[in-house]
């Protein structure tokens, strides 16, 4: 993807189709954030981007998002607000904290304790297992209440939940109910942000409450490579 201009505007033509499919689900455009997730991208989609005005761009990958803000440091005005997405490795965390505006996807206390250290005050969102995949992030529902007081006690920001959703092949029902799961713990817990809901499943999210949504596929299309070093 380079970062021409016949680039920046089909991001920008993309962008509002995401805000029109957001407004027909019967969200507000204007509430509903946009994560624009760079994973596999090189600098030039996260400056389409941000030229498209996103201004929260997501990564999964540490090294990816160290080196792209190293990137986007360089240019002038562009300003992201980094949300890391992926498995919270402790040893990775030092190297982060610099960059990363919102912890998404916190499922351990030691996670949280990492993260306290090098970023004291750090906003996070705790993520919520709702697919019960073995090897998937997220920490069970029945757990989420006391991970979210414990994280706080850390002094950290617990701003919400997160959670990826089962996929739409398992029904609209079953990915509907992982949404309203997430949302109804949200609410019980009084916290501002549920970020649910991605390039397949973002109608159904926003219909059940998601206060952002995390696209990468529906903003620069197919996803060009898998990450070239193991993270």
């Amino acid at each position: 993807m380079s970062a021409s201009e016949p680039v920046d505007a089909a991001v920008a033509v993309r962008l509002e189709q995401v805000r029109r499919r957001i407004d027909a689900a019967g969200g507000d455009r204007e509430l509903v954030r946009i994560v624009a997730v760079t994973k596999g991208f090189g600098p030039p989609a996260a400056l389409a981007a941000l030229a498209a005005g996103v201004a929260d761009l997501g990564e999964n990958y540490a090294d990816e998002l160290v080196a792209k803000a190293a990137a986007l440091a360089a240019t002038p005005g562009a300003v992201p607000r980094w949300h890391f997405l992926g498995s919270i490795q402790r040893n990775k965390v030092a190297r982060l904290a610099p960059h990363v505006a919102l912890w998404q996807g916190v499922d351990r206390l030691e996670e949280g304790v990492a993260i306290a250290r090098h970023a004291p005050g750090a906003s996070v969102l705790v993520e919520v297992d709702t697919a019960g995949v073995a090897g998937r992030g997220g920490t069970d529902p029945a757990d989420v209440p006391r991970l979210v007081s414990d994280l706080a006690s850390l002094g950290l920001d617990v701003r919400g939940l997160m959670t990826v959703a089962p996929p739409m092949a398992a029904g609209s029902e079953v990915v509907g109910g992982a949404f309203d799961l997430v949302a109804g713990l949200r609410a019980e817990l009084g916290l501002a942000e549920a970020s649910m809901g991605m390039t397949d499943d973002l109608e159904l999210a926003v219909r059940h409450g998601a206060t952002t949504v995390r696209v990468g596929r529906a903003l620069f299309g197919p996803r060009p490579m898998a990450p070239p070093v193991p993270q």
